[in-house]
This record gives C-alpha cells, sequence and structure tokens, in this order.
C-alpha cells in the first residue's frame, strides 16, 4: 500500500527479508542505521545502536510479537519511518516508533508517518497507541512531566508532535550507565552483604542463554510478572502470558542475532521458585556496550535485598563472559527508587532520559 503525502514524498510498507543477503535487504540496514542516527542524535550517545544482524530475528518473528515498517521517501531518498509494533497475546495496545532525523523534520513527513501508524493500530482493533522518545539529560526550559511527578523530559520537537496529536507522558525513564572498568571490590562487597542480609531460603543460579531445561518454566513465570510488578507509571500494561515454548523463543530470537545473554537469578529454596533475575546482553562485537535487559524482583520477595544480589552477581560474572565490553546501559522507570538506590550505590550515573507516550483510541 502506498499514499502520496505531498508531491515527491511516499510513504510505503518496507518488506521483511528472508536473510540479509536478500535482494530486498537494502531497505531494511536502512531502516536500521537509520534508527541508530535518530538516537544518537536525540541522546548524543551511541549506546542504543543495534546491527542489522541482531534486528532481523525480531523482524522476522510472528508467534508473539508482530512487527511492520513504513517507510517516507523523497524523490526515491529515505527520510523517515515508522515501525508499528505489536504483542499478539496482549490485546490492548500497539507501540509506534518514529524515525526522523533533524534535518528531515517540519515539512510533514513526521505527522504523515504517525498518522499512518495510528490508522494501522485503529485496524487492528486496538485501544492504546505507545511511543518512546529518547532525550538527553539536560530537560531545557518548559520540560514535560508525566501525571506520576516523576522525572521530566525535554520539550523536543518529538515530544512536541506526541503532545500535539493527543499523547500523554506517562512514564519517565532514566538511561544509567556503568563502568566495567572500575576496580569490582565495591561489587564484591555489595554481594556479600546482600547475600548475608538475604539468608540461607535463597541461592544464586546463573546461565547463558540458551535457558537450561530446569528453569525455563520458573523464567518463563519470572518474565510474566515483569507486567505485572514493575513499574509502569500511566500506561496501559496488560498482564503478559509466558511459557517455556515463548521463552525458547525469545531465547532462539536473542541467539540468532549473534547476541550473548546471562542471566542471574535467585532461587526461593523453600519453594524452588525463581524470586528474582537480571539480565546482560551484548551482540557480536566483543567491545560493544552491554546492555542490561529485564531486571526483577518479584513482589512476594521483595525486603531481601535480592535486587542488590542478582545486579551485583551477573556484573561479576559477565567480566568473563565479556572483558572487553567498557560499560552497561539501563533503564528504569523515574519512579522505581528502590532500583535506581541499588543503581546508584554500584556507581551507574545517568546518562539520557527516556519518555513513554500514550494515547487512548476513541
Amino acid at each position: 500500500m502506498t499514499s502520496t503525502i505531498s508531491p515527491g514524498i511516499t510513504i510505503t510498507e518496507m518488506p521483511v527479508p528472508a536473510h540479509l543477503d536478500a535482494p530486498d535487504a537494502a531497505d531494511f540496514y536502512a531502516v536500521v542505521a537509520l534508527d541508530n542516527a535518530v538516537c544518537l542524535s536525540d541522546s548524543g550517545l551511541d549506546d542504543y545502536a543495534g546491527t542489522a544482524a541482531e534486528a532481523l530475528p525480531r523482524w522476522q518473528a510472528s508467534d508473539d510479537q508482530i512487527t511492520r515498517t513504513f517507510i517516507a521517501r523523497e524523490d526515491g531518498r529515505i527520510v523517515g519511518a515508522i515501525i508499528v509494533r505489536w504483542a499478539v497475546a496482549e490485546p490492548t495496545s500497539a507501540e509506534a516508533e518514529l524515525m526522523v532525523l533533524p534535518e528531515h523534520w517540519g515539512r510533514g513527513v513526521e505527522q504523515a508517518l504517525l498518522d499512518r501508524a495510528e490508522t494501522e493500530v485503529r485496524a487492528l482493533g486496538r485501544k492504546v497507541i505507545q511511543a518512546w522518545t529518547l532525550h538527553r539529560t539536560d530537560p531545557g526550559p518548559s520540560p514535560f512531566t508525566p501525571k506520576t511527578g516523576y522525572g521530566r523530559v525535554s520539550a523536543s520537537p518529538h515530544a512536541r508532535l506526541l503532545a500535539e496529536n493527543g499523547f500523554t507522558l506517562a512514564q519517565v525513564e532514566r538511561s544509567s550507565a556503568f563502568d566495567l572498568r572500575a576496580d569490582p571490590a565495591p561489587i564484591e562487597r555489595m554481594l556479600a552483604s546482600a547475600l548475608a542480609a538475604a539468608g540461607d531460603d535463597y541461592r544464586i543460579v546463573e546461565w547463558t542463554l540458551p535457558t537450561p531445561p530446569e528453569h525455563r518454566d520458573g523464567y518463563a513465570w519470572a518474565l510474566s510478572r515483569m507486567s505485572t510488578d514493575a513499574p509502569s507509571g500511566d500506561l496501559d500494561v496488560d498482564e503478559e502470558t509466558w511459557d517455556a515454548d515463548r521463552l525458547a523463543r525469545r531465547d532462539e530470537r536473542v541467539i540468532e542475532g549473534g547476541q550473548t545473554m546471562s542471566v542471574v537469578a535467585v532461587e526461593h529454596v523453600p519453594t524452588g521458585a525463581l524470586a528474582a533475575f537480571n539480565e546482560l546482553v551484548i551482540g557480536s562485537d566483543p567491545a560493544g556496550v552491554t546492555h542490561q535487559y529485564c531486571t526483577l524482583v518479584l513482589k512476594e520477595h521483595r525486603g531481601h535485598r535480592l535486587g542488590q544480589v542478582v545486579k551485583c552477581a551477573n556484573i561479576l560474572r559477565w567480566r568473563d563472559i565479556a572483558p572487553a565490553s567498557a560499560r552497561i546501559n539501563t533503564f528504569n522507570a523515574e519512579e522505581n527508587r528502590p532500583m535506581l538506590d541499588i543503581n546508584e550505590a554500584m556507581g551507574f550515573r545517568p546518562v539520557s532520559y527516556a519518555g513513554a507516550w500514550q494515547k487512548t483510541l476513541s
């Protein structure tokens, strides 16, 4: 489907290539490059750059999540794109990721792409569209503040566009970085202190993907709790359903993308349930940025310093897995003060912020 926006500008849907050497893969490479360029422009950091190899398995997947991409061209040249992504099992919302570089703003490209995304989400029957903006640490004049009152983000052109189109800022997340080259002794001391506080009812279990069979059910259950136990601000979040099969498909996408993931969890010894977990991920470049994906302490196990246990233990484990990686980047909700306290004590420092925006469709 192609729609004309103004003379010389069209929007077309990007085909998902079967493999990276496919004849139609050029647009996919271009979209990944555009995404990296926009993240760098918005944050001033290259921490969020990814590769086409890492991204392709996620685009190709359709069992758990579907991804469609729409590209804006002007006289044949790509001037913007928007990704529409939604979970198959969770029925309420869909995400829209807008990518337009500053030199192409103000000519209607960004509005046309956002309109296209909203049209697609409405056609899905979804009631909510969610979008994210990336920001530098200085909020500047007249920043946006979510209803929760936690955090603020700059009034960037992207943020203003969303606000003008009926989106509200539902949550602010802090992106923090940890220097992996620093002396590990403080982390070792924090781990020892937290383990002593946790006591004998809890023990560490750890693995590198793929998840061992004996942990698949427990880990799937713990991942499902991210949707209910992690702070979500004013975002509408469906309770997610995970099982061993969905977990295996997630593992496969990470591995197919050339990424390595370390998981450190805490097992509640009396019940055998996983009570907390932390994930660290790196791409094929051994000197690249490490990303922390999910971290969670299940509600019924809070108050035992388990968040500190899994984060410290995984960092110490990670030094053997990815010794050339210089830093970890992680996102945490600004209202999640317990986790931010742990991060700050460990040495994480804010490097950027993200705004989570939401619009309810009538």
